[in-house]
């Protein structure tokens, strides 16, 4: 080794060397809010094994209110991930065989480690997604509730049913199996429920996964992780695979490598895309859970005090950054001013900012700057094509505000042409349209590409049956603003997806039926 080469190697090594001290540094100050610090991992989880796979690489996982460090990761590759399947492709050969039961056992157990350490996994995600705690407190209990439904279902999945065939002395039967090996990719707006749900629906099944969390919020997965494996999950049967500046080639690697037999997204309709093209070449079996632009419709008849608590559930559930907040919300015009007003004094009375951690937050921040850019330039564009703000908006931001936070926001007076009208909001911003009947408005609230959620608030039995048949969405709430429940089948239609997550259904999607023919039975056959 020459001398430059060997000082350019000191160099690399110092700065390597001060980053993971840093890192240590940050990541001790989260360990000392825990009360099982071995919760918080920095390490991918391979085999059963925590693991860098001798990267050196990392990236940093940050505070989105502070905006300081909280830890890191590794930043693993392609071959990683790639390892990744073919050790679950391993461990798919005999946890496919395990009894029902003992799969069932696993869930339960995960779910009542999740329980026991709410607290601590609350605390985690707050850190990493800027939750408020109490809100992030919320997501661990509906996340957890996935491992219990699904350890049910894996006890209830009928395995199939017996026909009579249509050749004399032959019976035809079918069952379902495990598809094998699932690729699992989950966004940052819920870090521990989207893996859950997936999860708990795989194992139950008799599947293995690769989860390739967003990199955001690794540290989620990466905690279930932990728990998993003090619940029984065999090595191999849950991997967690995190990665930043590799992103898109690790999620390439699980859509095109054969062993991978399935793959679960939940995410934006252009990524949705994009992995669709490219698990076409291995003909995979896919469930898409894509974005939203969900219209929340109060008929004059509602029952405002009903319709005013769902909107605050639908709206500003995570700042606003679900794929089913209510995006447009359509007030019959006998009750619109007075709604809005209504609305506007419950926003300002329960929408409390501040340090996710603290208590009484209750609106945390956007998860990062560039997200809060988006929300402000759509609502500039709203309030140049003549929308009204009624509370917040741009010039309610305060110079002590973090970058990443944007003021709960009330709009008026919205058009469909709107850029607001056409695109996820995502966002602390409600946007309020007049309508005068049903002609009217259906003619606006269908007219979306994407039709994941809906939600409507009336009175009258036959109007709320009949706008729940009409609305193009995949769900509907009915005097209510939540849609999400384990038993409940999750999902949309149009660019919104496709295959439903949760409820019986749910155990579907990460099954195949066969069919057997069997002959040679001794029946009597009528000649």
């Amino acid at each position: 080794m020459n001398r430059a080469t060997f000082t350019i190697n000191r160099l690399v090594q110092s700065s390597l060397s001060r980053r993971t001290m840093a890192s240590s540094s940050a990541s001790a100050l989260l360990r000392s809010k825990l009360r099982d610090p071995s919760l918080l991992r920095e390490q991918a989880y391979i085999g059963g094994q925590w693991t860098a796979n001798n990267k050196t690489a990392t990236f940093d996982v940050t505070n989105p209110y502070d905006g300081k460090v909280v830890g890191t990761c590794p930043d693993l590759e392609a071959e990683d991930a790639a390892n990744a399947v073919e050790v679950a492709q391993t461990a798919f050969q005999s946890f496919r065989h395990t009894p029902a039961r003992q799969r069932a056992t696993i869930l339960q157990n995960w779910h009542d480690l999740m329980k026991e350490h709410e607290q601590d996994l609350a605390t985690i995600l707050t850190y990493e997604n800027g939750r408020p705690l109490e809100a992030a407190k919320a997501e661990i209990q509906y996340a957890a509730s996935f491992f219990g439904w699904f350890q049910g279902e894996a006890l209830r999945a009928y395995s199939g049913e017996t026909i009579e065939s249509s050749a004399p002395g032959q019976r035809v039967l079918t069952f379902k199996q495990p598809v094998g090996v699932v690729g699992v990719l989950t966004p940052w707006n819920f870090p521990s429920a989207m893996i859950t749900r997936k999860v708990g629906a795989a194992l139950a099944a008799g599947c293995s996964v690769v989860v390739k969390p967003a990199a955001e919020t690794p540290y989620s997965a990466l905690a279930l992780a932990e728990l998993g494996e003090r619940a029984g999950v065999p090595a191999g049967v849950f991997n967690v695979v995190t990665t930043h500046a590799h992103l898109a080639e690790v999620g390439k690697t699980l859509c095109e490598h054969d062993l991978v037999k399935k793959i679960s997204f939940t995410g934006s309709t252009r990524v949705g895309k994009l992995l669709m093209e490219q698990s076409a070449s291995t003909l995979k079996k896919l469930s898409m859970e894509l974005g939203g632009n969900a219209p929340f419709i109060i008929y004059d008849d509602a029952d405002i005090d009903l319709a005013l608590k769902g909107l605050m559930a639908a709206k500003f559930r995570a700042s606003g950054q679900t794929c089913v907040c209510a995006n447009r919300v359509y007030v019959q015009e006998g009750v619109y001013d007075t709604f809005v007003q209504r609305f506007a004094d419950v926003v300002k009375r329960e929408m409390v900012k501040g340090d996710p951690t603290m208590a009484g937050t209750t609106l945390g921040p956007l998860i990062s700057e560039a997200a809060a850019t988006k929300v402000s330039g759509l609502v500039e564009d709203a309030t140049k094509g003549g929308a009204q703000v009624v509370l917040g908006g741009q010039e309610a931001r305060q110079s002590s505000d973090p970058s990443t936070f944007y003021p709960a926001t009330i709009l008026k007076d919205m058009q469909p042409s709107m850029r607001a009208s056409r695109e996820e909001l995502f966002g602390p911003v409600t946007a309020f349209y007049r309508f005068k009947d049903d002609d009217e408005l259906f003619k606006k609230a269908n007219d979306a590409e994407v039709g994941l959620a809906g939600y409507v608030y009336t009175e009258k039995l036959s109007r709320a049956w009949r706008v729940s048949e009409l609305l193009e969405t995949g769900m509907v709430g009915v005097n209510t603003g939540m849609v999400s429940d384990p038993v409940a089948p999750f999902g949309g239609i149009k660019h919104s997806g496709f295959g439903r997550e949760g409820g019986r259904v749910g155990l579907d999607e990460f099954q195949v039926l066969k069919t057997i023919t069997l002959g040679g039975l001794g029946l009597p056959v009528t000649k």
